[in-house]
Order: structure tokens, then C-alpha cells, then sequence
């Protein structure tokens, strides 16, 4: 076995940052891989073709190859290979993402090995695009071709066996995590979107994630070859069976083998996005915190992948700037300014916030405040004050509404509300004097004279009386101006199974982590409510919940603060 050397610490911080289901229709079908391949392919050519920066001390080849996966598979790759500098290099292999070629990376990794040396293998993962086999969702297969492309990379270009590294955004990302926790060889990694829980990415508090689970298998079939362990799995999820895809999630989960990525000692860098509708990133920090080796986290504005994917093109970009900082630091010894402050970077959700540092993720957090939640009401004037947010526990209250028509208090669209947050600083919103009271339970809290900084992850308690075996329940967390315009901080889907009708059932869960900055004058609101178009909810229309605060279990919420 062999393991990474004792590494130092953590180099520097990244830059100061600036501020339908299925396989389609069979003409969509052919259409979007060409439009992609051609979107891919000019971005790369623009990158790709850029003229050297003076200082550059070395150049880069780029070739294609067919690299022969562990059972006999073609794997399509572009080999970037640096020259002017003599060998063996470090080496960095790249899966691609979901539903995309080689080519996603090539303008990255032509800086990284034009730059600085770096012998680097971007390769299409198993079943998509020019690759062959079916796709097999980061399983066995997927981390022995992995293997597969390092025993290549070792033969056949001058990489050197003591200095390997993997790195790659979402899917990549995930299968670096997983191949980091079997090959001992791997000795940094950086995943940029990755998951570490399948199961609590695609299935959070047993609550189908629908819109992340149809584009995902829309982009499985469109640009590429489902294996049957996918086939089946959307075969049953379309029955409206979840069960299969559960059962294949532990062995593709980083989380299930955290131990092993200790033991090899492999250094974990992970950068990922508040609002990352695909997988959450409440997953993400619960992880890090497991992880025993060296490791950096960035959280900062965005959805799936958008805060990576132009650096991806060779485009400047401070993720890809860290990445570049990792793996210098970690493969070839270049110990920039040390990161004193911590190895934790988080960005505020919102404004135009810097980067802070920290120790680990629960120093992001430095106190917290209690709100007990009062009785809602059906006022939907007296939003300011009716359905209050108190210091003092209040009990022995009960409120029921109708559930199976969702409200104005929605979570937003996957891929699409987080890079509104990233770009144009637009939240999703709410006015919340239009929640429908009968269909919702709305809180509020006092104003903060001063604005205050919500950064960790709040946390909420109330009981729920259901009146069916299985009912959803979605927790919304705002920011609400003097008007009742609200913008959404956190959310978190929630769903009993198998309850009893009529029995209370005490919910203890976390919202999504985040850092927003609550301007002066504002206050937090809470909704909770009985449909979310991001979700498969288990609520009927016809059926009611009732939420109560017992006296042993009075309602609250936890709100974290800086």
C-alpha cells in the first residue's frame, strides 16, 4: 500500500473574489449532442487558442487517445502533456461530468499543464458521448476505469506514480471522491459539485427530489447509453418506487467510506454552491466535518456547477485558482502564503460579500438565537405581528391547513434560481402577505435594527399530526423587508412514512446551511406549507396537517449567526 507523504498545511486561500422526463423526442435527441458538442468545442477553441502568457516557463500538447478501460471498454480522452520541462510530471486525471465529453476540461487542464507542468488525462466517463459501455452512475466499474486511465497515464506518458491526483466537477468530482476511498495511489482530490450522499442529495428527509431526478436521467438518455442498473432504477422510479435507487446509493457514496479516505490519507479539497439544487449542500459540510486529512472547503453563491464551469473553459475563474493551489500544494511541494485562518472559505450567499476563513465549519457559526413559535393565524394583514416569533416558549397551541395546492413560498428551480443568486444578486422570493394562511403556517420575528449576519445551519421543531400514512411538509426560511417582500435564505423538504393518522410526530431537522446577510430594518419568517414544484410531495389535495406545540416539545427555530 501506498500513502501520501505527511503533507504540510493547507497553501493559500483563493483570490479576493469579484463582486422532461426520459429520452425526448427523437429529434431533441439528436439535436442537443450536436448543439453541445458545438457550445463545448468553440469555448475550449477560445481557450485553448489564447496565446501563452509571457512568463509561462513551459508548453503543452493535446492529444486524443483511446484509453482501454478495466473490462475491455473504450474510454475516449484528451491527454494533455506539457512540454519544455523534463519528467516525470505530476499527474492529474479528470472524469468528466454527467452528460458531458472530455472536452468540458480541456481548456483547465491546458493551463494547468502549459502553466505548471501538470501531465493531465480528461477522459468521457463510461456510457456518454465517444466512450463506450453504459453508464453505471460512479459504480464499480466506474472507479476500476478510473484505475484503468491512471495505469495508462503511468505507461504511457512520463507521470510520475508518487504524485496523483483527481479532480473533476459533479459527477467527476464524484468518482474521484470514490476512487480516492480504493486507490491508495490518489493523493489529493478535488470534487467541484461532487456529492458524498447519493441517497441524501436525491432523496433528502425521504422527499423525492423531482426536478434534479428527471434532468438527470433526461441527460443520461439524450447524451448517452443507460446501463441496466440505471435502466432499471428509472424503470421502478417512474412506477413510483424509489426503493432501487436507494439500494445502489451506499456503494456510491464518499460518506459510506469516509474511513477509507482517511486511512490512505488522500488531501480533499471540495468547493460547492448554497444553493445547489442537485446535491444539497447541507450533505456537503456534514461530510467535511468526517473527513481526518487535509482538506479545504469553499462554499460560496451559486447552483450546480455554475461557479466552476467557465474556469472549466480556461476562463479565470478563483475555484479553478484554488484548485491550482491544492494540487501544487499537495503534489508538488510549492508552499504558497499558509492559510493561517483556516482551511473553511465561505462567501456570503448574497450582496457582494468577500471571503472569510475558518478553522472548520462550525466555527462559520459564532452563536446562535432562539425563536419559539407562536400560534400562526389567518390574518394575512397583521403579517408583521400575527403568528409570532417569541423569545418565550408558547404551548398548547394547534393549527391546521389544507394540504395538496402549494402557496407563494416555493424553493425555485433547479439550476436556475442559484445562478440568478450568483449573477444578478436575485433571490428566490415571496411577498409574504399572499401565503395562503389556510394552506400555510406563517411566522415572523422582530425586526433587526442593525442587520445581522445568519451564517451555519438553522434549525427547526414542531410536531405534526398528519391525516395520512405518508404527507410533505416544506420549511421555508426568509429575509422580509418592511413591505412583505421576502427573500429565501434556506429551505428543507420534509415527509412522514408510514405515520399514523391522527398520532403527533415531533419533527427535529436542519435547514440548508447558508451565510446572508440580513440588511438593517429586516426580519426572519418562517412557512411552512404543503407543496414545493422541486418535489414529489406525498401530500393530497383533500387531506390537512395539523402543526402543535406540546408542552414537552414547544415549536422553534434555531437561527445561527456570525
Amino acid at each position: 500500500m501506498r500513502h501520501a507523504t505527511t503533507p504540510a498545511p493547507p497553501g493559500s486561500g483563493p483570490a479576493s473574489a469579484s463582486g422532461g422526463p426520459g429520452s425526448g423526442s427523437r429529434a431533441l435527441t439528436r439535436l442537443l449532442p450536436h448543439t453541445l458538442s458545438c457550445v463545448l468545442a468553440a469555448v475550449v477553441a477560445a481557450a485553448t487558442l489564447s496565446p501563452a502568457p509571457a512568463a509561462a516557463a513551459v508548453g503543452a500538447t493535446i492529444s486524443y487517445e483511446t484509453i482501454t478501460g478495466h473490462d475491455g471498454t473504450e474510454l475516449r480522452a484528451k491527454v494533455i502533456t506539457p512540454t519544455g520541462v523534463e519528467g516525470p510530471h505530476p499527474l492529474l486525471v479528470m472524469p468528466s461530468a454527467w452528460g458531458t465529453p472530455h472536452l468540458l476540461y480541456v481548456g483547465a487542464a491546458a493551463k494547468l499543464a502549459h502553466e505548471s507542468g501538470y501531465q493531465v488525462v480528461a477522459y468521457t466517463s463510461r456510457g456518454f458521448w465517444d466512450s463506450g459501455g453504459g453508464i453505471g452512475v460512479a459504480g464499480p466499474e466506474d472507479r476500476a476505469d478510473a484505475g484503468a486511465v491512471i495505469d495508462w497515464a503511468l505507461e504511457n506518458t512520463e507521470a510520475d506514480p508518487e504524485r496523483i491526483g483527481m479532480a473533476g466537477i459533479s459527477y467527476g468530482g464524484g468518482i474521484s471522491l470514490l476512487t480516492a476511498a480504493e486507490d491508495d495511489r490518489v493523493r489529493a482530490v478535488a470534487s467541484l459539485s461532487g456529492w458524498a450522499d447519493l441517497a441524501a442529495s436525491l432523496y433528502p428527509h425521504e422527499t423525492v427530489d423531482m426536478q434534479s431526478a428527471e434532468l438527470l436521467l433526461a441527460a443520461g438518455n439524450l447524451t448517452g447509453r443507460p446501463g441496466e442498473e440505471l435502466r432499471e432504477v428509472e424503470r421502478e422510479y417512474r412506477r413510483g418506487n424509489i426503493q432501487p435507487a436507494l439500494d445502489i446509493a451506499p456503494d456510491r457514496s464518499a460518506a459510506a467510506k469516509v474511513d477509507a479516505i482517511n486511512a490512505n490519507g488522500t488531501a480533499v479539497m471540495m468547493a460547492h454552491a448554497w444553493n445547489d439544487g442537485i446535491f444539497p449542500v447541507g450533505h456537503i459540510t456534514d461530510f467535511y466535518e468526517e473527513l481526518d486529512v487535509p482538506k479545504r472547503l469553499m462554499l460560496s453563491p451559486g447552483d450546480h456547477a455554475t461557479q466552476e464551469l467557465f474556469g472549466a473553459a480556461g476562463l479565470p475563474n478563483e475555484v479553478w485558482e484554488a484548485l491550482g493551489d491544492w494540487f501544487d500544494h499537495h503534489l508538488r511541494g510549492r508552499h504558497s502564503e499558509t492559510d493561517t485562518a483556516g482551511p473553511v472559505h465561505v462567501r456570503p450567499n448574497n450582496g457582494r460579500g468577500g471571503w472569510t476563513s475558518h478553522a472548520d465549519w462550525p466555527s462559520v457559526t459564532g452563536g446562535t438565537e432562539r425563536y419559539y413559535l407562536a400560534r400562526p393565524s389567518t390574518d394575512w394583514f397583521r403579517w408583521r405581528s400575527s403568528g409570532a416569533m417569541e423569545s418565550e416558549p408558547s404551548t398548547g397551541w394547534s393549527y391546521g391547513f389544507r394540504t395538496g395546492i402549494g402557496t407563494s413560498a416555493e424553493s425555485g428551480t433547479v439550476m436556475l434560481s442559484g445562478a440568478l443568486q450568483q449573477f444578478f444578486d436575485v433571490p428566490t422570493g415571496v411577498l409574504l402577505p399572499t401565503v395562503d394562511r389556510y394552506r400555510a403556517a406563517v411566522w415572523t420575528g422582530p425586526a433587526y435594527p442593525e442587520g445581522a449576519r445568519v451564517a451555519g445551519t438553522p434549525e427547526v421543531s414542531f410536531t405534526l399530526t398528519p391525516t395520512a400514512r405518508d404527507q410533505s411538509v416544506y420549511v421555508y426560511l426568509y429575509a422580509v423587508d418592511g413591505n412583505g417582500t421576502g427573500s429565501l435564505l434556506s429551505h428543507v423538504p420534509h415527509t412522514l412514512r408510514d405515520a399514523v393518522p391522527g398520532e403527533p410526530v415531533t419533527v427535529d431537522t436542519e435547514l440548508a446551511p447558508v451565510v446572508w446577510d440580513v440588511p438593517a430594518g429586516h426580519r426572519l419568517a418562517v412557512v411552512v406549507d404543503s407543496r414545493d414544484g422541486r418535489y414529489r410531495s406525498e401530500s393530497d389535495l383533500g387531506d390537512r396537517v395539523r402543526v402543535s406545540s406540546p408542552e414537552d416539545a414547544p415549536a422553534q427555530i434555531t437561527v445561527p449567526l456570525a
